[in-house]
């Protein structure tokens, strides 16, 4: 497996997958022929279907005219490569003679790959082991906690990241709790977070905390601004409400929270290695539902589970969200995702208190867990994983807003 930062990537929202990912992909192939006069980019499947609203064009364009080149963004409603939902073919020219193409993907999380490169390996690979089943058998050989583990396979500096990637997550949180007006876009939804956090000021509750804390990064994503993939950036609210509202309940300092970074960041990187953490290949339970499994095995950690008991806080978070559709409405990242932020960061909560009653012993793996998902995922129909083609997105009736 690759490092754990590669889940916890800071960055502008709306999307890891749709502007994360192709700003990434625009800039590498400016690097590979910057002698270039004009470039074109083709746009395949989910990155077609919800780009406008997920900002994919805008991002591309910027990126290329940031450095001054001319590029070209066409979207391919009817083709989908087989690889990946989300495919990109970046086209150098100079003058009128075709001087390059690449064929990219983003499979989530601002990640990159290329057609028919291992979905489970990389170059940069820095643990030994690829699932949970292995890690726990390693930890109980040697003794030691998942902690001790994650510290003995990354890189010096992880410390120093991941105190960087906790101060985006405080300072995007405290950012979201104070603004005020509508989303971009066209559904004219009105932010909460303000309100909501009023509300827990007036009559504090560990609910209300943690929906406002949850509501607070979201609607910094959807408004494009710096967030924190966790394990995508339209599951960026789930962690941080987690973590810094049981930071404020219990008193703790931010060592304890990287501690807690570490072991989120090492479940997202187990699903991520044998699923996916895309909405457009798994739908949103590879993003909500990876969230909020990061997020409940964090919190078991934080009460003081063991191994064993962090494996079945992520496994049954993971579990009762098998099968969450990613159905934005309008291609936005708004509804349902803003809401489901908030829901799964409580979820997280109820998780680890389940745990924490029922002990550690269980009878289904988190490996099985993530295996399932994969599979769910693929039988998904398409218009269930961010399309916008199906689900709420076109059975969205509300005159109201949300």
């Amino acid at each position: 497996m690759e490092s754990i930062l590669e889940i916890y990537k800071i960055g502008y929202g709306p999307s890891s997958s749709h502007t994360m990912g192709p700003a990434i992909a625009s800039k590498r192939f400016l690097q590979k022929y910057p002698y270039a006069t004009r470039f074109c980019c083709v746009l395949y499947g989910s990155l077609a279907l919800t780009g406008k609203g997920h900002l994919t064009d805008y991002i591309i364009q910027k990126t290329f005219t940031e450095k001054k080149k001319i590029i070209q963004v066409l979207f391919d409603y009817t083709t989908t490569l087989s690889y990946h939902p989300n495919g990109m073919k970046f086209i150098a020219y100079k003058g009128d003679e075709q001087i390059g193409e690449w064929i990219v993907f983003s499979v989530g999380g601002g990640s990159l790959k290329e057609e028919n490169e291992p979905r489970n390996t990389s170059v940069t690979d820095i643990y030994p082991h690829q699932t949970m089943n292995e890690i726990l058998n390693y930890c109980n050989v040697h003794q030691m906690d998942f902690v001790q583990y994650v510290k003995m396979f990354e890189k010096d500096e992880l410390v120093s990241e991941l105190t960087k990637v906790l101060k985006q997550m405080k300072k995007t949180l405290q950012q979201g709790l104070f603004e005020e007006g509508n989303l971009p876009g066209g559904l004219r939804i009105q932010k909460k977070a303000k309100d909501f956090y009023h509300q827990y000021l007036k009559e504090p509750s560990k609910e209300k905390l943690v929906y406002a804390y949850a509501l607070a990064s979201s609607e910094e994503n959807a408004s494009g601004h710096l967030v924190v993939t966790a394990p995508t950036c339209g599951s960026c609210g789930v962690l941080p409400a987690v973590l810094f509202s049981y930071q404020i309940v219990h008193q703790l300092d931010d060592q304890v929270l990287i501690e807690a970074l570490m072991i989120a960041g090492l479940i997202g990187n187990i699903v991520k290695t044998n699923a996916s953490i895309s909405g457009a290949e798994v739908g949103c339970q590879g993003e909500i539902g990876v969230a909020c499994t990061m997020a409940a095995a964090a919190l078991t950690y934080l009460q003081g589970g063991k191994n064993n008991d962090i494996e079945y806080a992520a496994e049954v978070a993971l579990e009762h969200h098998l099968g969450m559709t990613c159905d934005p409405v309008d291609g936005l990242v708004q509804i349902p995702c803003i809401e489901r932020n908030a829901i799964a960061a409580m979820q997280a909560y109820n998780v680890a208190s389940y745990v924490n009653v029922a002990g550690a012993m269980h009878n289904i793996t988190l490996d099985s867990v993530i295996q399932v998902m994969k599979e769910t995922g693929t039988d998904l129909h398409a218009k269930y994983r961010e399309t916008s083609t199906g689900g709420l997105a076109i059975h969205n009736r509300s005159n109201y807003g949300k």
